[in-house]
């Protein structure tokens, strides 16, 4: 397998019109991506039931199904576990996604996020036997399972299902390798152990890596001013012996032309790179408010909508460019349009589904008294 085969496209993040609107999806701009993707020999596309609101799926018709010959494109979706009510949602979810789609059968499917409370469902809906049917049957030629938990209760799900799956799609990046809230390194080498391979998400920590401070970023341009921070997180992962694929989500062109420069001219990470790449990673964990992907799992659970997601990413701008403005995102926009922070009531039901094991309540708590102490002249509801 070459390094240029392990690029794939990630459809949770497409380019929109709105910002505000995740169905808002900009198809011309994803089209031109596409080409360019498949033009320079990467086929791969990932997607799930749930991104943009469902209308991920129906994006890649437009731009993939109907306008490329099916030999010549993969696809890969998932089950949406958290949404499963009875064992005959996983034949409805499963037909929904493959009319949307425009295809009669998946490349790859998983079941998504296999965390304690999906678990339970995916089991008691019989969906790990339903899935493994679908490959017995050719409605899927590879299945796997996306996870977004400790190396513990994967251990777990291995020993009883390890030999159902031939993929395991983990969070993996530098940030996350050896943190021990997300065990990226325990969960690969137990991947590795029950041969199946390794699939790689949220290499970019949902562009947490990218949205360095000033004093990690002039790091990176002293250590090498030709390869961008994005170069060297993809490097990591792709570098890995027994990960197959690195999806990338990609909202820009600029973005897509980065990815596709760096599988070209790909370089194995040496040791002095990856060194750099761990030291550098403890650096800015430190000035990292909360370690959120902001993957939206979180909305699932909250009772109150409250966007943490949102909160936590002004939280974590805040914290990164003190000298910076962001800080009335939180006060003039959020408090106006959503609901407030303080509003959480602290009934952690978000907890066990945060692919960053972030004790959330907690943080909303911290990021009020952030604001509220930081930047009185603006204190407010939020």
């Amino acid at each position: 397998m070459t390094y240029k085969s392990k690029f794939g496209f990630g459809c949770m993040r497409l380019p929109q019109t709105n910002p505000e609107d995740p169905t808002a999806i900009d198809q011309e701009l994803f089209n031109e991506m596409v080409d360019i993707y498949m033009e320079k020999g990467f086929n791969y596309f990932d997607t799930s039931y749930a991104y943009h609101n469902g209308t991920s799926e129906i994006a890649i018709r437009k731009a993939v199904v109907e306008r490329y010959p099916r030999e010549s494109f993969q696809i890969c979706d998932k089950m949406p576990t958290w949404a499963l009510t009875c064992e005959e949602d996983n034949d409805k979810f499963v037909n929904e996604m493959l009319e949307r789609l425009g295809i009669d059968y998946f490349d790859v499917f998983f079941i998504h996020n296999i965390n304690s409370p999906w678990l339970k469902l995916a089991e008691e809906h019989n969906t790990i036997e339903y899935v493994k049917k679908m490959k017995e049957d050719g409605i899927a030629e590879k299945i796997g399972f996306s996870f977004h938990e400790k190396a513990a209760l994967l251990e777990e799900f291995l020993k009883k299902y390890g030999d159902v799956f031939d993929i395991a799609q983990l969070e993996l990046n530098y940030l996350d390798w050896e943190d021990p809230s997300i065990e990226s390194k325990k969960c690969y080498e137990l991947c590795v152990e029950h041969g199946l391979d390794v699939y790689v998400m949220e290499p970019l920590k949902g562009g947490v890596i990218v949205n360095q401070t000033e004093e990690v970023k002039n790091d990176f341009k002293e250590f090498n001013p030709d390869k961008s921070i994005a170069s060297f997180a993809i490097r990591f992962c792709a570098s890995l012996e027994h990960v197959k694929m690195v999806l990338s989500g990609m909202s820009k062109m600029e973005d897509l032309i980065d990815n596709c420069d760096t599988y070209e001219n790909f370089e194995p990470l040496s040791e002095d790179e990856r060194e750099f790449l761990l030291n550098e990673g403890e650096k800015f964990k430190k000035n990292l408010a909360v370690p959120c992907s902001e993957c939206g799992y979180c909305l699932k659970a909250c009772p109150l909508e409250i966007p943490i997601p949102e909160y936590f990413n002004i939280y974590n701008m805040q914290k990164i460019q003190p000298e910076s403005n962001i800080y009335r995102l939180y006060y003039d926009k959020l408090a106006d349009e959503k609901v407030p922070a303080k509003d959480c009531t602290k009934c952690e039901t978000c907890i066990d589904y945060c692919t960053q094991q972030i004790n959330i309540p907690d943080e909303l708590e911290n990021l009020c008294e952030f604001f509220k102490e930081g930047f009185s002249p603006y204190a407010g509801d939020p």
